[in-house]
């Protein structure tokens, strides 16, 4: 399935802003910044990542019944499998 890149803006902007705050994740252990500080930046990096992998099977769960003939037309399996991997 293809996404709509018009659909994914809001995701791009969420990973790029995820980029960023990895960015400063890198400088925060190169200045050797405290320990509670870095793993509570690397947690939100890692919260905004789920949350576009979320978003884009999402999209492309809707975009499968918004074309296809119905839930019926849906790989189950396979849509089972992006939602976990993302676990």
């Amino acid at each position: 399935m293809e996404l709509d890149p018009s659909e994914m803006t809001p995701v791009v902007n969420r990973i790029k802003r995820a980029r960023g705050q990895l960015d400063g994740v890198v400088r925060m252990l190169e200045e050797g910044r405290d320990c509670e500080d870095v793993v509570t930046q690397l947690a939100a990096v890692s919260k905004a990542l789920d949350k576009a992998g979320f978003a884009i099977v999402a999209a492309g769960l809707q975009q499968c019944l918004a074309t296809g003939d119905g839930i019926d037309s849906v790989d189950v399996k396979k849509m089972e499998k992006l939602f976990l991997s993302l676990a």
